[in-house]
This record gives C-alpha cells, sequence and structure tokens, in this order.
C-alpha cells in the first residue's frame, strides 16, 4: 500500500464514529476513560464484549458482529490503515455492536478492566517463531496472564491459525498449566464436527491459505 493511500485511510479513520485511537500515556497513566465502562459508555448495552486481536483488516471481528447482534465485538490492531477496511464495511453496514481500536496488544490489561471481557479471538497471529521474538508471541505466558485478568472467570479464548507451530506451542504452554482445553484440531476444514463460527467465516489470507491447501488450526480454551 503507497504512503498516500495510508495517510487517506489515517484520516478517514479520524473521522470514523466506531474507530477509537487513544493516546499511549492516556492508556498507560490510567485516564483512558473506556476502561471498564465499554458496555455503559461505549455500546449503551450490557451485552458480552468479545475481543479479535491483531484483527488486520477487521473481517472476522465485522462477520462476527453480523451473525451475533447480540454481542459486543472490538477489534485491536496497531496499524490503522488495516483496520480501516473493517470501520468503514461496518458503517457502511450500519453495525452498532463492533467497533476497533488502534493499540498495541501488550496494553489489554490498561484498555480493559478485570473481567470486563467475556471471549477473545486470536486470528491468523504472527507465530514468532524466531526466539528472541518470543516475547511477541501473542499466547506466550505473559500474554496469557493479561488475557486472564480482564476476562470473565469462565471467558473463553480462540486461537485460529496456519501455523503448526503456533498451534503446537500454545497446546503444550495450556497442558503444561493444566488449563482448560475445551476443543483443539490440527485441520478444522477436515473435521464435521469444527464449530460453526470458525469454518464459516474466512479472511482474506485464510481463503489464499486454504488455495494452498494448508491446513487451519483451532483451539478453544479457557485459563481457569
Amino acid at each position: 500500500m503507497g504512503s498516500k493511500n495510508k495517510l487517506k485511510r489515517f484520516r478517514e479513520n479520524e473521522t470514523f464514529e466506531n474507530v477509537i485511537q487513544p493516546e499511549r500515556e492516556e492508556v498507560l497513566n490510567g485516564s483512558f476513560a473506556l476502561k471498564g465502562n465499554w458496555k455503559k459508555d461505549y455500546f449503551k448495552n450490557e451485552n458480552p464484549l468479545v475481543l479479535e486481536l491483531g484483527c488486520g483488516k477487521g473481517e472476522y471481528s465485522v462477520s462476527l458482529a453480523k451473525e451475533y447482534k447480540d454481542k459486543n465485538f472490538i477489534g485491536i490492531d496497531i496499524k490503522g490503515a488495516r483496520f480501516w477496511r473493517g470501520a468503514k464495511t461496518a458503517l457502511e453496514e450500519k453495525l452498532a455492536n463492533v467497533a476497533f481500536v488502534r493499540s498495541q496488544i501488550e496494553l489489554i490489561d490498561k484498555l480493559f478492566d478485570v473481567n470486563e471481557v467475556d471471549e477473545i479471538w486470536i486470528t491468523f497471529p504472527d507465530p514468532q517463531i524466531k526466539y528472541k521474538r518470543t516475547k511477541h508471541r501473542l499466547t506466550n505466558l505473559d500474554f496469557l496472564q493479561k488475557y486472564k485478568k480482564v476476562l470473565k472467570k469462565d471467558g473463553i479464548i480462540h486461537l485460529k491459525t496456519d501455523s503448526e507451530f503456533m498451534h503446537g506451542y500454545t497446546l503444550g504452554l495450556l497442558h503444561g498449566k493444566e488449563y482448560e482445553v475445551l476443543y483443539a484440531h490440527h485441520d478444522v476444514y477436515s473435521n464435521e464436527y469444527s464449530p460453526k463460527e470458525v469454518t464459516s467465516i474466512q479472511t482474506f489470507y485464510e481463503m489464499q491459505y486454504l488455495e494452498q491447501r494448508k491446513p487451519i488450526t483451532y483451539i478453544k480454551f479457557k485459563l481457569n
């Protein structure tokens, strides 16, 4: 994407009512007003709150919002030029139950309060295979502790990825910590029992992986 196009999208994001772009400082110093108040002040209902971390173009957040009108969805990504597409689609289709936040995912426990979140989706994250990049892997123990903090007691996490490495790494961590794995499969499209929301929604990159006959893996788990 050219820099002109990026700038145009950044400017448009600033006009979108469903895009929240907090300053890093206000998030860190505890003055971010929506923390603990997402349902009351933003969505203005008490419906369950679902996050998509590293939401990319926002396809999953938008598709889930269409399918589950009784839930609120928030896509989070630091790259606003990417989720511009999802935000624009949501506005065009008048989806009031989906929003997008431009922020780093490691600030999740500063953006949301303890027990504020009902569900988390992690869709096609960078597996960060190199050892030096482990700290950026979205299912490492540090991240899992942050998720546990913001999730309700029985809150659910979904990990959908084309990376066998990420799938195996995460399963190993979950079993090692004796966390509850509700469902796991290394090729969801070959299994008729895969949950509907896993196989009925496909991102742009996922379609490419499927064309290349790459298996798509999935884990559904709790951090109790």
